[in-house]
């Protein structure tokens, strides 16, 4: 039988739980490079052999001690927390505390086998960078702005203000620059772009975010996975005959995904002819406009999906074929 390590990551340490023969070790190490070769040594002290690993998705806080074991030659899987979190409320567990959470998460792994994970590769990994950035850069701008149309009065720090503003907006210039320069150094980056920017309402700029956030869309089965990925499947709420809610999106993925694709979703309604069609079948039935341009945001993440597992680019006759129901 293989050996389980479940890893509670944090910024500053990982409390690790082996389960070996039936036992578990706890043990504590450092979030860095130190830690994560004193966890190999100790790994091989325990005789952990075959090895299956398993963390949640926390973020930059555990992408390190993933591609460090996994470069290792262990099997890794990397889990979206609210899976754990569920997993423990169905096994009644109660207690919360660091190395708590490490057992659930290896026996999670025991009983559950989650997929294996693999680290995206290097040019990817740099486009998600900056993408990132770019988004940090837009993020800080709006909020300069936003205080520079508060009505303060004080020359030095209106002044202070917009040279902060200049400055982020040659930043924000730089970074797009340098995400544009990164796709064009890569023949396989470059092509899904352009695959991407066949689809009416996606721009440069889109792809190259998609393209980060989406990673290998291999990855993925079918659409409704990536749309689950995204976090906007629909969840309804109906039980018996007094629960009745309104069903809505999830909400349970990559909120920067859903983001990314908002403002397409709006310029989809207007030029892209199979969702122009689409959204106007729900505008009949007299939905809600958010709820329109939800489907609408869903919708192109089908086509994107589409786009890219059969790399093509967007065809219209194809899609109308094709179209669904929200």
């Amino acid at each position: 039988m293989s050996s389980i390590l479940g890893i509670d990551v944090s910024k500053e340490s990982l409390d690790v739980v082996l389960i070996k023969d039936g036992r578990q070790m706890h043990k504590v190490f450092s979030n860095n490079s130190v830690g994560h070769t004193q966890l190999e040594h100790w790994l091989a002290a325990q005789r952990a052999g075959q090895m299956h690993a398993c963390l949640e998705a926390t973020g930059q806080y555990g992408e390190a001690v993933a591609e460090f074991l996994f470069q290792r030659g262990f099997q890794v899987s990397v889990v979206n927390p609210a899976r754990i979190k569920r997993y423990g409320e169905s096994k009644l567990h109660r207690n919360k505390t660091d190395k708590a959470d490490a057992a659930l998460i290896a026996e999670f792994c025991q009983k559950e086998s989650p997929l294996l994970w693999e680290p995206l590769p290097e040019p990817v990994k740099h486009l998600r960078a900056l993408v990132r950035r770019l988004s940090d850069l837009q993020s800080a701008y709006q909020q300069e702005r936003n205080r520079s149309l508060c009505g303060e009065q004080d020359g030095w720090v209106i002044d202070d203000l917009l040279a902060h503003l200049s400055y982020l907006q040659e930043r924000i210039r730089a970074a797009r620059q340098a995400m544009q320069q990164h796709i064009d150094l890569h023949p396989y980056l470059r092509s899904q772009q352009e695959l991407l920017t066949s689809i009416p309402g996606i721009g440069k700029l889109t792809a190259a975010r998609l393209l980060a956030e989406i990673g290998d869309i291999s990855a993925f089965d079918n659409a409704p996975q990536l749309v689950a990925y995204a976090g906007l499947n629909p969840k309804g709420n109906r039980s018996g005959t007094s629960v009745h809610k309104k069903t809505r999106i999830s909400k349970e993925g990559r909120a920067f995904l859903r983001y990314i694709l908002y403002m397409p979703a709006i310029v989809a309604r207007k030029h892209n002819p199979v969702i122009v069609q689409f959204c106007q079948r729900l505008s009949d039935r007299k939905l809600p406009e958010m709820a329109i341009v939800v489907a609408a945001m869903r919708k192109l993440l089908h086509i994107v999906f589409g786009v890219l597992k059969n790399q093509t680019p967007f065809d219209p006759v194809y899609g109308f074929q094709f179209s669904f129901s929200p």
